[in-house]
């Protein structure tokens, strides 16, 4: 198996050999930030999203497992304009995301500032999404916003494993939005969650999903770790219920990691506040929960127990084949092979901040 894990200076490539520590095989793009990272397994092809100082956001794939690059045309918002009035730029890739299996062709483009674009030529050309790009609620003062951010930023695309047609999105800040029919409408699917940094946090439009996932087996089973909190939704996202971690440790975080056959179970790892940004009570923890969040264990054996600031973004926690990989803002990357008795070890600690972990 191969983990890519894309860091602030660069992409590395490490080979997982069963109940053996990663090894190193290489570096790409050494010296850049590699923000996106994603496989798309219809074809092995790689891709990257590359933030170059001078040249500004790079699309690159790879067909040989990084021995050659090519790059990719850029999705260009053309003649789009923001609520301003002033022309859209494209500031940076944030998800990458393949069509369904029957769509071989087609690749999900999520950008800031909040523009979906869609290929159907695996990459070749990309179009802007226009319904999405147009939508009411984007027209609407303090519903599409920056979160950490100048602009919102898509971040999350989720395909439906049986229906290639159903889509989701997340973005930062205004929500998850629902398409049913190949994205030619959307409709947003925030019932239920909460917006407290607005004077109405029920609000239909104006969240801030850090990260959404929806179960493969399961797909009207949806995750999302939020700038409020953790929710599940069991029903398409047509409500979402929020959970909360033991008491004393906050709900707050970026990345969130779901089981492959059990809908009820999933992975959080916390961040103290979003003034603060760092590990609750200064200890990097994993949280488990096998409930649908009534309760949580702490599965963190192996972890730091000494003061730590390290914490986790949204795409840099992983689990594949229950192998489970993370990396953190301070270049720590920690991996757990036994699913019985969860221990983490650290096979590098001198790396610069992960932004992107995937696994394949």
């Amino acid at each position: 198996m191969k983990l890519l894990v894309g860091t602030a200076k660069g992409l590395i490539v490490y080979q997982i050999l069963h109940k053996e520590a990663p090894m190193e095989l290489g570096i790409h793009f050494l010296g850049y930030a590699v923000n996106t990272v994603f496989v798309d397994e219809r074809h092995d092809r790689w891709w990257v999203g590359v933030a170059h100082r001078h040249w500004g956001q790079k699309l690159h794939y790879s067909d040989d497992e990084g021995a050659h690059w090519s790059e990719a045309s850029m999705p260009s918002y053309r003649m789009a304009t923001l609520l301003s009035g002033e022309k859209a730029k494209l500031r940076q890739i944030w998800s990458i995301q393949q069509g369904g299996n029957d769509q071989p062709n087609r690749l999900w483009i999520g950008t800031e500032p909040g523009g979906l674009f869609e290929s159907k030529d695996r990459g070749l050309s990309f179009e802007l999404n226009q319904s999405l790009w147009n939508h009411p609620s984007r027209k609407k003062e303090g519903q599409w916003f920056g979160a950490g951010s100048d602009f919102p930023f898509i971040h999350s695309i989720v395909v439906n494993p049986v229906d290639s047609n159903h889509i989701y999105i997340a973005v930062s800040c205004a929500g998850v939005f629902e398409s049913k029919d190949g994205g030619l409408n959307w409709i947003a699917k925030n019932n239920g969650l909460l917006a407290t940094y607005l004077p109405n946090p029920k609000v239909e439009v104006g969240h801030d999903p850090h990260q959404l996932l929806m179960h493969s087996k399961f797909p009207d089973v949806l995750w999302q770790q939020n700038h409020c909190g953790i929710f599940f939704s069991k029903n398409g996202g047509d409500l979402w219920s929020e959970v909360f971690l033991t008491e004393g440790v906050s709900s707050y975080g970026f990345s969130i990691a779901i089981d492959e056959e059990d809908p009820a179970k999933c992975w959080v790892i916390p961040v103290e506040s979003d003034q603060r940004r760092i590990a609750p009570n200064l200890r990097l923890e994993v949280f488990e929960t096998c409930d649908f969040g009534a309760t949580w264990n702490s599965e963190s054996k192996g972890l730091p127990t000494a003061t730590c600031f390290d914490i986790v973004l949204r795409k840099s926690f992983v689990r594949t084949n229950k192998i489970m990989v993370f990396g953190t803002t301070n270049g720590n990357i920690y991996y757990s092979l036994n699913e019985k008795n969860r221990y983490w070890q650290a096979f590098n600690t001198n790396l610069t901040k992960v932004n992107s972990v995937i696994l394949h």
